[in-house]
């Protein structure tokens, strides 16, 4: 528990606890409602400290009474409830990890299909059910900014966003070439097909002041929603397209309902990735970002998921591997996420 500084956050929280009782608290909304967002992370932390803490305490309790009255029935229970307080312990311990600059932020994330063909765009699609699932199980809300759909079967790529507390830190890692293996559905000699998509994992930034994007280095186009769409988007004419002319990053969205809504959150979703490049090239200014980062370079994977001949999810950065491939793709990412993490 290294990482994790109680007496310091009590004093934070009481720190914070005074600003909001200063005269024109609330003359800037939206730095207060940021202060608010701080201090009750600060308290949730503190709070689920010491009712572990009190958790463990009652274990030894009931331990010394279980063994007074020889109840083996009662000893049981008590191995239950310690089997539960550890996992919550574990869970508790990983989070304290989370200490990057942008950890505890929300996430943007984008899939993109690659090699493979329709497989491969059915394959991003599956990519996209699997985190939607993953940050759902965790009580993360999932907005879809945008989805560009195939004709066929699958789509070409999607962003969206997984918004809430530690979302980033925890999916980070997250980033990079998936391959899948299987017998494709599309194939009719039953052929074994491997794919690969990646995905992009951003934090999602509200005001990074080194972040200036000037009007002119920018142009937004509107048009329809194209493809298949169904239940993605919403078909108008509100969609928006933002060119970052300096690096060529292109951001569209058309998931919301109006044009200024769309607009909103590509600007957000361009800030994000701005801010994520000059993170990565320790790079001053936005002019000395070049070159076309819309495409893909590809690389080694970092996860492959077999269906066929066996079954396994390895991950070969870890060597994490879970044979219930099924139960990985409904979203049960944490086995390689919590590995990931232990490696800091």
């Amino acid at each position: 528990m290294t990482h994790f500084d109680l007496a310091g956050l009590r004093n934070k929280a009481e720190e914070l606890n005074k600003k909001t009782m200063v005269d024109g608290f609330w003359d800037d909304p939206d730095a207060a409602q940021s202060l608010l967002r701080e201090k009750s992370s600060i308290e949730n932390k503190i709070s689920e400290y010491e009712e572990l803490e009190k958790g463990l305490n009652d274990v030894d309790e009931l331990i010394a009474l279980a063994e007074e009255m020889e109840d083996e029935d009662e000893a049981d229970s008590i191995v239950e409830m310690y089997n539960d307080i550890s996992g919550k312990l574990e869970t508790f311990k990983l989070a304290t990890l989370l200490n990057g600059k942008y950890d505890h932020n929300s996430a943007i994330l984008s899939v993109h299909a690659g090699t493979g063909g329709v497989d491969a765009m059915d394959w991003a699609e599956m990519l996209l059910r699997m985190y939607t699932r993953w940050a759902e199980s965790k009580g993360y809300k999932v907005n879809i900014a945008d989805v560009q759909d195939d004709t066929e079967a699958g789509i070409k790529s999607a962003t969206f966003m997984v918004e809430g507390e530690n979302a980033y830190g925890y999916l980070k890692h997250e980033k990079g070439v998936h391959r899948l293996v299987r017998i494709s559905p599309f194939n009719a000699a039953g052929k074994r097909q491997t794919s690969f998509a990646a995905l992009e994992v951003m934090p999602e930034i509200e005001d990074d002041m080194s972040v200036e994007i000037n009007p002119e280095d920018i142009r937004v186009d509107t048009y329809r929603s194209s493809g298949a769409g169904g239940q993605h988007v919403n078909k108008t004419d509100s969609a928006i397209r933002i060119t970052h002319l300096p690096t060529n990053i292109v951001v569209t969205c058309q998931n919301e309902r109006s044009q200024h809504q769309n607009k909103e959150v590509a600007m957000k979703i361009l800030m994000s990735r701005l801010a994520d490049l000059k993170e990565q090239q320790h790079k001053e200014d936005l002019k000395e970002i070049k070159g076309d980062f819309s495409l893909i370079t590809w690389g080694s994977q970092i996860r492959s998921y077999v269906f066929q001949p066996y079954t396994m999810v390895k991950d070969h950065r870890t060597g994490a591997e879970v044979g219930n491939v099924n139960a990985v793709m409904d979203g049960a990412l944490d086995h390689f996420i919590n590995e990931e993490l232990k490696q800091l």
